[in-house]
């Protein structure tokens, strides 16, 4: 009887255990989902904050008469489709699709901004001046929002691919999250020429 009793407190120890440390895990798996959420709200504040720049930009731009409109034109329109696009950070060809209507963005401002040559007086505005300092900041924010999200990322995924743990996350259906990567064709260096005469 005494030996039974020692038996059934050893195992309700185990039990206790390992219903413990099941419970802290997949808390844990919680947590660092919830972190990888955050991480990826902070992305698309800062992709809203330079859709927002973008948009007063424009509206500078309308105010010359003389502006090209087809450049114009391309970004607005790419403007409208980067914001049109629904992102789910568990699906990768979703997170690809946003990145890639963000490139799509930036490359037709950059063609706006290198078009703006040919207009000294606009380049001139206070508004015009400004925007490029604000720019320039956003895009520093966005650098680091995607390097904190892949930060993220990478706590949670090691996370759920390390044994024991591992074991917890399939049963709760934890899986790995996608990292956000760098637009293709980005580990070529640019090719810069300087017209300088």
């Amino acid at each position: 009887m005494k030996g039974t009793t020692l038996t059934l407190l050893i195992i309700g120890g185990l039990f206790l255990i390992f219903g413990f440390w099941g419970c802290n895990t997949y808390n844990g798996f919680v947590s660092g989902d919830q972190g990888v959420k955050k991480a990826w709200s902070n992305v698309e504040t800062n992709y809203q904050r330079r859709s927002d720049l973008y948009g007063s930009v424009i509206k500078t731009v309308e105010a010359s008469a003389n502006f090209e409109r087809s450049t114009l034109q391309s970004v607005v329109e790419a403007r409208a489709a980067a914001t049109q696009v629904k992102i789910d950070i568990n699906d990768p060809a979703s997170l690809q699709a946003y990145q890639q209507a963000q490139a799509n963005l930036q490359g037709s401002f950059s063609r706006l901004i290198a078009s703006f040559e040919q207009y000294p007086d606009l380049k001139t505005t206070k508004a015009f001046q400004d925007f490029q300092t604000q720019i320039e900041g956003t895009e520093n924010r966005i650098n680091v929002a995607r390097q904190d999200y892949n930060k993220a990322v990478e706590y949670f995924n090691v996370r759920v691919k390390r044994f024991p743990l591992n074991i917890i996350a399939g049963l709760f259906n934890f899986t790995e999250k996608s990292y956000y990567e760098a637009d293709k064709g980005a580990e070529k260096a640019p090719d810069i020429n300087f017209n300088i005469k």
